[in-house]
């Protein structure tokens, strides 16, 4: 497997059932994430895609949207010197123009500083499937010669992803089975992994049952096998 991604689902139950502040479940999440990148690594996986904040999340509380963001800001701080150093290389899709000014400097900042890592994290940030296929499209409509044929790698070009590839499983936490409006392009031919454990709760063990179930699957990718 090369591209896992994660909808990161439970950091608010998680805090919640522990009568907490539900931004310390955001920081457990974090530290979830920290563990999952050791995970993937040592599993051989090259892409990891975690959806952070989604375009729809902006509607939470003003200070839950402030906690997260302050983590995010916190989480690059942190995370600079670890990640150049273990070869991880920083990459956000999504609507950056959403983010403060400072924000989207500390991220540019960072990706530049790791775009030599062999492992990539990409992070869904402010980030909405359908909102980037929009964007996508108004890219293409803004060629120079808009009436040309459109084939699918020319879309996927222009997509936050370009470059990436697709991801082979999608994990999703916390017992919704749903996509949430999370890399519907790119998911066409994903494999689906849901598991009840609360994303803060995602260790070793759970890791490795995902594995173990996405290598039974099938991929036919629409095909049949002989």
């Amino acid at each position: 497997m090369e591209h896992l991604a994660v909808i990161m689902d439970g950091n608010g139950r998680w805090a919640e059932r522990r009568h907490l502040p539900r931004l310390m479940g955001h920081r457990a999440g974090a530290d979830a994430l920290d563990r999952c990148m050791h995970y993937c690594k040592a599993a051989g996986v090259r892409y990891l895609t975690v959806y952070a904040f989604s375009t729809e999340n902006w509607k939470r509380s003003e200070d839950e949207v402030s906690g997260l963001m302050k983590l995010l800001s916190g989480f690059i701080a942190s995370k600079e010197k670890t990640l150049v150093k273990e070869g991880v290389r920083f990459r956000v899709i999504g609507r950056r123009t959403d983010l403060s000014e400072k924000l989207q400097g500390e991220i540019a900042a960072l990706e530049e500083k790791t775009k030599g890592g062999d492992f990539t994290l990409v992070v869904a940030l402010s980030y909405g499937g359908r909102d980037e296929i929009v964007r996508a499209a108004a890219k293409l409509a803004g060629r120079a010669d808009p009436s040309a044929p459109v084939t699918e790698q020319d879309f996927a070009s222009c997509l936050d992803t370009a470059g990436i590839p697709d991801p082979d499983l999608i994990i999703r936490t916390s017992g919704e089975q749903r996509i949430s409006n999370f890399l519907l392009w790119q998911a066409a031919y994903a494999e689906f992994y849901f598991t009840d454990v609360l994303w803060p709760d995602f260790d070793q063990a759970e890791f490795d049952k995902a594995l173990e179930s996405y290598s039974k699957r099938e991929r036919r990718m629409g095909g049949r096998l002989k």
